[in-house]
């Protein structure tokens, strides 16, 4: 019900932006100072003004209908008017992947944002073939497609660690699925709580052979074709979604 009033009063061309939770929760009335990326967005990119709606989230704080209070170049602040839905963390997965080429490590941020991971830990493997993140644009990028998507939350993203180094500390009982080219997935019938894709080329022997060994880590078959790894990332969660009984 509250889901269908939120459709009905909110309409999908306004504006929808995440501001960080800051010290004081948002209440009705409230006038909130926005980003600075966030004012020169709404004025420069949107073309909004003074009086225009938009809709504003956050995790803490759930989504709101605002007006635009002031706005001038990069300064601007908001007025908010209703809280339209309550907080809710997205369910779904980490994600555990090798780090791509500038596009397509883009896209798994983008794709994966969309597709409920909650965590993102890029992971240094033998084969991975760069190890440079610009991870400031990774954060932009996961948060504008928070805002496209209609979650919540926006996705953390760690700095990349050395595989081993993540596997030697990975808890036992936080089950972790790797995707593994040519072999056979159990049908282990366990919630994943993170998911491993590897990097073009796919884990060295030595590798796989340190993941079976590992308590947490179940195989994870993503059909007898070589994908991409991007389109892994997409396929391995839209797997696990659908084994865990969600919608990817």
């Amino acid at each position: 019900m509250a889901q269908a009033r939120y459709r009905k009063r909110m309409s999908r061309s306004d504006p929808r932006l995440y501001v960080p939770a800051s010290e004081t929760a948002f209440v009705e009335g409230q006038t909130v100072p926005l980003p600075p990326g966030q004012a020169h967005y709404l004025g420069n990119v949107m073309r909004q003004g003074v009086g225009s709606l938009v809709r504003v989230f956050n995790e803490r704080d759930g989504e709101w209908s605002a007006e635009i209070a002031a706005l001038k170049k990069d300064r601007g602040s908001i007025l908010l008017q209703h809280r339209e839905r309550d907080p809710m963390p997205t369910q779904g997965v980490e994600l555990l992947f090798a780090p791509l080429k500038r596009d397509a490590t883009e896209l798994v941020i983008r794709m994966g944002t969309e597709l409920g991971v909650t965590r993102f830990r890029p992971v240094v493997t033998e084969r991975t073939n760069t190890h440079r993140l610009n991870l400031e644009r990774l954060a932009v990028i996961a948060t504008e497609a928070a805002e496209q998507c209609e979650r919540l939350d926006v996705p953390e993203i760690l700095p990349p660690e050395s595989l081993r180094v993540v596997l030697a500390e990975w808890p036992e009982d936080r089950p972790l699925f790797a995707a593994l080219e040519r072999r056979p997935g159990e049908d282990a019938n366990v919630r994943a709580a993170a998911l491993l894709i590897g990097p073009e080329g796919g884990f060295s022997e030595t590798e796989v052979e340190m993941l079976r060994r590992h308590g947490a880590v179940h195989a994870l078959s993503l059909g007898p074709l070589v994908l991409r790894a991007e389109t892994a990332v997409c396929a391995g969660l839209a797997r696990l979604a659908a084994g865990a009984g969600g919608t990817p």
